[in-house]
């Protein structure tokens, strides 16, 4: 399952990520995106987990939760269109 992670702190980096959604299981990538001009995060990733019940229970787990001084919004992403 593919999960948007938004309201990310602009410092965080894709290690921070990995280590609190491995609370839950395994995780295949994790993708801050950042701004092609500046390479600055925009505050927001993608995170790709392949059990489908280890990414819910990490949403579930880790929604609203504070990380690093911000209150973190989780959800399934919605597929590109």
């Amino acid at each position: 399952m593919n999960i948007y992670i938004g309201n990310l702190n602009y410092r965080v980096q894709e290690d921070n990520l990995r280590r609190a959604l491995e609370e839950y299981g395994d995780v295949s990538s994790i993708k801050v995106i950042k701004d092609r001009d500046t390479g600055r995060s925009k505050g927001y990733a993608f995170a790709e987990m392949p059990n489908d019940h280890e990414a819910h229970e990490a949403i579930e787990g880790l929604n609203e939760t504070q990380f690093e001084g911000r209150q973190l919004v989780m959800k399934q992403a919605l597929p590109k269109r």
